[in-house]
């Protein structure tokens, strides 16, 4: 990266500057990431060891669970540590690779819950063609296919944010660095870095969220036609868990984004859904209602217990 910037570091103000509210803060929001670290770990591990859950509908979970594992990590470890430290400057440089990962995993996810969705309509629309249509090779290619979309669209954002002169105001009223946050501070002409970011946004994540619902529209019309009230109430308790992390990551994600980068109260709370408390979230959503999980951990514990 060349020299571009008259302003070699940036100061997060992260969520509150109360020094008497900060280590209260700090010990909720350890004791989430604990929590999420946690959670989503026991998920990857039951999920490998157990051979009843190798289907493709468990393998999207667990990539889920790695992805959410990374999408905390991105920025819970800096949040914690401001919350402790009276130094909250961050590099340039380092601020632009915290908006590189928040942006390349916040994508993938959106990718892989399309394609969860599409698994969820092939299990409910063709039962007994499931596991041919969704198969070993197809489940490997929609994750590659999320992983790279997603990198390559932060990776066009972030290199040209990169070309970005930052010489006025340091402060960013955030407790992460993301892209939205950052050109504010830029005294550069940024139409073409807003304007590549609102065609991510529009392609990624509202393209994404346009097949998810084409999905459950067709969820819905093929369990319409099953006469059985217990066939349709089983069909959709099996589209609950992903519906609901559906609408907890896409509703305060795009919440957030189209807040202003102003530092208000509400759009900490939506940033932080996203960032911290969804990802704690999914194991529970995904294991508490859901008996092959639940069966699953039963079976480790009396194996290894």
């Amino acid at each position: 990266m060349r020299n571009h910037s008259a302003v070699r570091e940036f100061v997060l103000l992260g969520l509150s500057a109360d020094p008497y509210l900060r280590p209260l803060l700090f010990a909720l929001f350890l004791l989430v990431y604990l929590l999420t670290l946690v959670g989503n770990a026991l998920m990857l591990l039951v999920i490998a060891a157990d051979s009843h859950l190798h289907t493709p509908m468990y393998f999207f979970l667990r990539q889920l669970s790695f992805l959410d594992l990374c999408h905390s990590s991105v920025t819970a470890p800096q949040m914690l540590e401001n919350l402790l430290s009276e130094d909250k400057t961050i590099w340039v440089e380092s601020c632009l690779a915290q908006a590189f990962f928040v942006f390349a995993t916040g994508g993938t996810e959106a990718c892989l819950l399309a394609a969860m969705a599409y698994d969820r309509y092939v299990a409910i629309s063709s039962p007994l063609l499931y596991g041919r249509v969704m198969s070993h090779q197809l489940c490997v290619g929609l994750v590659w296919l999320s992983w790279g979309l997603a990198f390559g669209d932060a990776l066009l954002n972030i290199l040209l944010a990169a070309s970005l002169d930052f010489c006025e105001d340091q402060a960013i009223p955030h407790f992460s660095c993301e892209l939205s946050s950052l050109f504010p501070l830029s005294c550069s002409d940024t139409s073409t870095n807003f304007t590549l970011l609102l065609c991510s946004s529009v392609v990624h994540f509202f393209g994404t969220l346009v097949m998810i619902v084409g999905s459950y529209a067709r969820i819905v019309s093929t369990v319409l036609r099953v006469s059985s009230t217990t066939g349709r109430s089983k069909a959709f308790s099996t589209c609950l868990s992903h519906l609901t992390t559906v609408i907890l990551f896409y509703g305060s994600g795009f919440i957030s984004y189209l807040l202003p980068a102003s530092g208000s109260p509400l759009e900490m709370v939506f940033s932080l859904q996203y960032s911290l408390i969804t990802p704690m979230l999914n194991p529970l959503i995904y294991s508490l209602k859901n008996k092959e999980v639940k069966a699953a951990v039963g079976r480790m514990i009396r194996k290894h217990f």
